[in-house]
């Protein structure tokens, strides 16, 4: 038997979350997601950190959920509600970490993970991954908390290809859908996530997170009000923007503390 856990490395400012599920292609069960969401919450309060990348253990992403346990974890609504409800809590907190994430994607990236890099900022994938919810063979639909992330970043046409038809998508027409940022070799997937990762850190932490809260304010869609506007030169009082300035006068490079 199997035994599913979140994994946690950090490398200075740089933090890598593996899923890991030795031979079920990392689907994750009940308490991986729980794990997920306490990972990410504590990644979230850490102002020490200036990225994540979300991998799969070896070469997989994640195929989802752990399908051997949903005949009890989904006996009936009430446990099915609470099963998916800490679904989305680990996507909520992936989703809602104040620092850059990046997925790393190596084949299966499918139902829950595809959900997963959903949530994150950038997604890498390597040439022969592949993408898609084929759940209505299944017979169950998708919880729509889960699915409003997917709709978010794919949109209604791709969202309705992938779960009306089922298909799984190459990475390459994953990207061509806005589904990847970029797709490379297969040999190189890891480098390039892990180079992404050093450019996001390499800038200034605050700006970053700034901007991740600017943008997910901006897609509710009603007008900032006047007191947001004014918070969004926060950035003036900050340690960072004088370095940032100073460095560019000086022709050097900058060095951001987070302050």
């Amino acid at each position: 038997m199997t035994v599913g856990a979140v994994l946690l490395a950090r490398d200075g400012p740089l933090a890598t979350v593996t899923l890991s599920n030795p031979g079920k292609k990392n689907a994750l069960d009940a308490a991986m997601w729980r794990q997920l969401a306490t990972v990410f919450a504590d990644l979230d309060a850490d102002e020490t950190l200036r990225c994540v990348i979300v991998q799969g253990e070896g070469d997989s992403f994640a195929a989802g959920g752990d399908l051997a346990e949903f005949g009890a974890a989904r006996a009936d609504v009430d446990s099915a509600l609470a099963y998916h409800d800490q679904v989305a809590l680990a996507l909520r907190a992936i989703a809602g970490c104040r620092h850059p994430v990046v997925a790393l994607i190596r084949g299966s990236c499918v139902g829950g993970g595809l959900e997963i890099a959903a949530a994150c900022d950038l997604r890498i994938g390597g040439a022969s991954a592949r993408l898609g919810a084929p759940i209505n063979r299944l017979g169950f639909s998708m919880y729509p908390p889960e699915l409003a992330g997917l709709l978010q970043l794919a949109g209604p046409a791709t969202v309705r290809e992938l779960l009306l038809e089922g298909r799984l998508l190459s990475a390459r027409a994953a990207y061509e859908k806005g589904l990847l940022t970029r797709v490379v070799a297969d040999a190189e997937v890891v480098a390039e996530a892990q180079a992404t990762a050093a450019q996001i850190a390499a800038g200034a932490p605050l700006v970053a997170r700034w901007h991740k809260q600017w943008i997910a304010r901006l897609q509710q869609g009603a007008p900032l009000t006047p007191e947001e506007l004014r918070a969004s030169f926060a950035f003036l009082k900050s340690a960072d923007y004088a370095e940032g300035l100073a460095a560019f006068l000086e022709k050097r490079a900058p060095c951001f503390t987070g302050q």
